[in-house]
């Protein structure tokens, strides 16, 4: 992972069938596109068992990061995922700093200010 060395994280876990992750995808597509520049970046990882079924949604609610496709939940294994969507923002140092599920308006305020703050924070 040394490529996102340096980088202020959000790791977004999420699956098609997800009412709330199809309002999260264009917030998410925002805030990559607002905060890159700074260091910022999302990966999101499709838990999903059929890979067509994730390129569906991508084609309805398209994404402007990196996806990964984890169809073994290999990767969520260490989160214990209560929920969809969650996610997760790691500082600069890979420290994680917070965690959420769910995703509505009321909530974006909320993590983007999380998102500033440790964009604030020295490398």
């Amino acid at each position: 992972m040394l490529t996102h060395q340096g980088k202020v994280i959000y790791l977004d876990f999420w699956a098609s069938w997800c009412v709330p992750c199809r309002k999260s995808f264009p917030w998410l597509n925002e805030m990559e596109e607002k905060y890159s520049s700074q260091g910022f970046m999302v990966i999101s990882v499709n838990l999903d068992n059929e890979k067509s079924f994730a390129e569906k949604f991508l084609q309805e609610v398209p994404a402007k990061f990196t996806i990964i496709y984890d169809p073994k939940s290999s990767l969520v294994k260490p989160f214990a995922i209560k929920g969809m969507p969650s996610s997760f923002l790691f500082d600069r140092q890979g420290n994680k700093i917070s965690s959420h599920v769910g995703f509505n308006q009321q909530k974006q305020k909320q993590f983007e200010l999380e998102i500033t703050n440790a964009l604030k924070q020295v490398r």
